[in-house]
């Protein structure tokens, strides 16, 4: 695979990482801002916290030759496990036996979380001895250097977005093109949301334009969508969150696009949401890996249900989804999955909210059981 027609949208190598390690230790506030994300609302402890990392970060930082350097010792060493402490009461996945250490994938996950989806799966990988994947992500997080810097040496992959039509079909074309010699030629795995932009209702569809865009650079190989979905070994992954963190911004937006038709984000809006999701309440959180598709499938349509079939089914279902369901199906169908929640307390949450953002965000918590019902023929 030859990285040079990739650079501008390929994770950091060689030099390059070098270069953006060096930049980072420069930037005059990086432990400190580490320290408010991991640390927010404890003024005492992230500026304990922030003294700590000045002697426990930068020899790490020393060591870091590769983005596959920083994910192990940075990422996945340091800043994932302290998430996982101050915001989760737990974290556990499933179905890694699936896999195998020596093969590659495409992961294709359902999508809540802006950076926590693909950060816990290669969590996931790291603890059980897999190798770690790139992650495909959107321009639009890229703000500045610095937020850039941290994406690439993190296996970010730029999907440009915002482009002139012929454009972005010529730079479709490319992705197209390095997830599949990403895959079958570096024999290294890569992570992609099941559609552009995250779930807001609680509904986890497969976008077919993510299967056509990957299969644009394969008709000049005259592949059918069989024969490329073997080759790209893909994997399904259900993640699933007790409590979303943005689910009361995300409720607020679909009433938004109900009202007006659209939605227009703030600036650095996509930013606040990503360190919403880091730093606040998530409770239980679960991944399940699905099993590599197999099989004739005769269109992208085809696939994309195949991938929300197991993402449904994997979906791990918890207490708030079950409670959700029957309080917005006004039923007791599940009341002995919910028996040890606070009900009244998980309410007071959407105490202050108009009726109508509150009755979006409690269907968004109970789509996962419907959908999981509907994938199983319940």
């Amino acid at each position: 695979m030859d990285k040079s027609e990739y650079r501008d949208i390929a994770p950091y190598e060689g030099q390059a990482v070098i270069d953006a390690v060096n930049r980072i230790k420069a930037y005059p506030k990086f432990l400190e801002n580490m320290a408010e994300v991991l640390y927010s609302g404890n003024i005492i402890k992230t500026a304990w916290k922030s003294h700590q990392m000045k002697d426990q970060i930068p020899p790490l930082l020393d060591k870091v030759k590769s983005y596959d350097d920083f994910q192990r010792l940075i990422t996945a060493g340091v800043f994932l496990p302290t998430i996982e402490r101050n915001s989760m009461t737990s974290f556990t996945f499933s179905g890694i036996e699936h896999l195998d250490k020596q093969s590659s994938y495409l992961f294709i996950s359902n999508h809540r979380d802006i950076v926590l989806d693909c950060a816990l799966l290669d969590l996931a990988l790291i603890r059980s001895g897999y190798p770690i994947c790139e992650m495909a992500i959107g321009d639009n997080l890229l703000v500045n250097q610095f937020t850039t810097d941290m994406f690439k040496l993190n296996g970010g992959v730029t999907v440009k977005r915002n482009l002139p039509m012929r454009e972005m079909y010529i730079e479709s074309l490319r992705l197209s093109r390095y997830f599949f010699q990403l895959v079958t030629e570096d024999h290294k795995s890569i992570w992609i949301a099941q559609r552009s932009g995250r779930t807001k209702d609680g509904i986890d569809k497969t976008s077919p334009s993510i299967i056509k865009m990957l299969y644009l650079a394969m008709k000049e190989r005259k592949l059918n969508f069989s024969e490329l979905v073997g080759l790209c070994n893909i994997v399904p992954v259900a993640i699933s969150y007790q409590y979303d963190p943005n689910d009361i911004n995300k409720g607020r937006e679909e009433v938004y696009k109900k009202l007006h038709g659209t939605y227009s984000k703030k600036k650095y809006e996509d930013l606040v949401n990503m360190l919403r999701g880091l730093r606040r309440f998530k409770g239980q959180v679960h991944i399940t890996f699905g099993t590599p598709l197999r099989g004739e499938y005769g269109s992208p349509e085809d696939v994309a249900n195949e991938i929300d079939r197991q993402i449904h089914c994997g979906y791990r279902l918890w207490d708030t989804n079950y409670f959700s369901y029957d309080y917005v199906n006004v039923s007791n169908r599940f009341e002995d999955k919910y028996a040890d929640l606070n009900t009244k307390k998980f309410l007071s949450r959407y105490k202050d909210l108009t009726s109508d953002v509150r009755d979006v965000v409690l269907t968004t918590y109970a789509n996962p059981v419907t959908m999981q019902m509907q994938a199983l023929g319940l």
